[in-house]
Order: C-alpha cells, then sequence, then structure tokens
C-alpha cells in the first residue's frame, strides 16, 4: 500500500495501518510518500503502485494534485482511497464554507498546541523567581510588587504561546543578576494604585485567616515597595503597565503589544 500525502503523511498512514490490522491473514507492506507537491511526482507513484500492483491511499488537499491523482489511478486501474476527500466534501455541506485546501495545516496546530504547553511549563517553572537561570530564555518577564497579576498574566501569554517569567519585587531580596543582563524590551513592569492594592492584600489576608494589621498589607509598607520598585524600572527602562483595576486579560493585551513589536522591529 502506498500512502501519499502533500504533507507529512501522518493521518494518513494513521488511517491505513488501523485498516491493515484488521486482516490477519494478508502481510501488507505500507509506504509512505510525503511531501508530494507537483504532477509529475504524483503520476510517477501511481505508475510505481500499477507495476507494484498496489493500493493506493491519498490525502491530498491541493486541487492540482487531487486531480492528476484520479486521473492517473483511473488510466492505469490502480484501485485508491481517498481518505480525505468525503470528509471534507460533508463537512464543507453542512458548514457551507470551503475548505482552505492547503497542505500540513493539522501539522502546524499541532506545533502551535506544544508550544503553548511548552510555554505553559514555563511559566510554572519560572514563576515567583523560582529560578532566575530562566530569565534568559523567556520571551517577556514582568516585575512588579506582590499582588499585582504577574503569575496569571504569565499563564495568560502562556495561552497564547509566549513563554514568559516573572520575578517579585521586594525590597529586602536581591535581585538576580539575570534581569539586568536582559535588553529592557524583554522585561515589563507592573505598578498598581497603593489604596487598591492595599485592598487587594487585606482580602489576601483574610483568604489565609491571618490578622488585617499584618505589615504585609499596611499602607506604609506597600508605599516602600512601590518606591522600590519603581526605582528598579527606572533603572532598567522596562516599559510600565498599571495594573490598577484592570483584567488580566487587559493586561496581558498590554504585554502582548509590546512583544509583537518587538518582534517586528527584530525582522
Amino acid at each position: 500500500m502506498y500512502v501519499v500525502s502533500d504533507a507529512l503523511g501522518e493521518t494518513a498512514e494513521f488511517v491505513v495501518r488501523a485498516a491493515a490490522s484488521q486482516f490477519s491473514s494478508t502481510q501488507m507492506e505500507i509506504v509512505r510518500m510525503p511531501y508530494v507537491n507537483n504532477r509529475q511526482y504524483v503520476r510517477e507513484i501511481v505508475t510505481k503502485a500499477a507495476q507494484d500492483r498496489s493500493i493506493l491511499a491519498y490525502t491530498l488537499v491541493v486541487d492540482e494534485l487531487r486531480e492528476e491523482m484520479i486521473a492517473a489511478t483511473n488510466e492505469l486501474g490502480v484501485p485508491t482511497i481517498d481518505i480525505l476527500g468525503p470528509v471534507l466534501k460533508t463537512m464543507s455541506a453542512v458548514t457551507r464554507e470551503k475548505p482552505l485546501m492547503r497542505a500540513g495545516l493539522l501539522r502546524r496546530m499541532d506545533e502551535e498546541y506544544f508550544r503553548k504547553v511548552e510555554a505553559v511549563e514555563f511559566a510554572v517553572k519560572y514563576d515567583d523567581g523560582k529560578d532566575p537561570h530562566g530569565l534568559m530564555a523567556a520571551d517577556m518577564v514582568l516585575i512588579g510588587v506582590s499582588r499585582t497579576s504577574k503569575t496569571p498574566v504569565c499563564m495568560y501569554l502562556a495561552h497564547k504561546g509566549v513563554k514568559a517569567a516573572n520575578v517579585p519585587l521586594v525590597p529586602e531580596v536581591k535581585l538576580p543578576e539575570e534581569l539586568f543582563a536582559l535588553p529592557p524590551g524583554r522585561i515589563v513592569g507592573l505598578t498598581i494604585n497603593p489604596s487598591f492594592l492595599n485592598e487587594i492584600r487585606l482580602e489576601r489576608l483574610k483568604t489565609l485567616g491571618l490578622t488585617a494589621n499584618a505589615e504585609y498589607a499596611s499602607l506604609a509598607r506597600i508605599l516602600a515597595e512601590l518606591d522600590y520598585a519603581e526605582g528598579v524600572m527606572r533603572k532598567l527602562g522596562c516599559p510600565v503597565i498599571d495594573v490598577t483595576n484592570r483584567a488580566v486579560e487587559e493586561t496581558a493585551t498590554k504585554v502582548l503589544e509590546i512583544y509583537y513589536r518587538r518582534e517586528r522591529h527584530a525582522k
């Protein structure tokens, strides 16, 4: 059996092997022919299949290649299985949408999916400054005081395929040297209104069952932290986003704008 595709051909081979497993008394050799991209190559494969008395299964989405396959197999009498054709035809009829008819889209979708998974794993591994070595590999690094939505924004970015790490800014904790080795365009500072942060931290303490008198939520402490953070951001020369009354999605969109702008300039 020849498995012919204008992409990698994994889908077609999987279907053919699944079908072949139902024939225990017949030994079948499956030959995958990927990246078939011109009419002449299609005809050569059909000619070879005719000489070998083979069955030919194909997933060709490019119209001219499908037409050549049908014409050549009819001419040479090669039995064929159009794996995608009937599915595309039915889906098109029901959705009333014409298929894109571009090769390799599934693989591109798979690659996008795995890129997102990798980005999520990255965000978890390098959350809250756990390992500063990861900063050099990050697409974006978020910095800010506690409760400025660094972690949820990083996770949102990860689902867009962007590898993001974050570093908390605490006056008593020395900043990692790697942070100062990054170009300013890769760092984004998150700031917030002191009173708003005070409310957030008080709610956080209640959730943890702690007293509201803790220094963590005191306005004096918050002002000191924000002043320190402002100095760090100024020293790094990074863009700053005010997250006050801003949803995580809104903040992430702002970060993505900075990221995409940087990528365009890099090209």
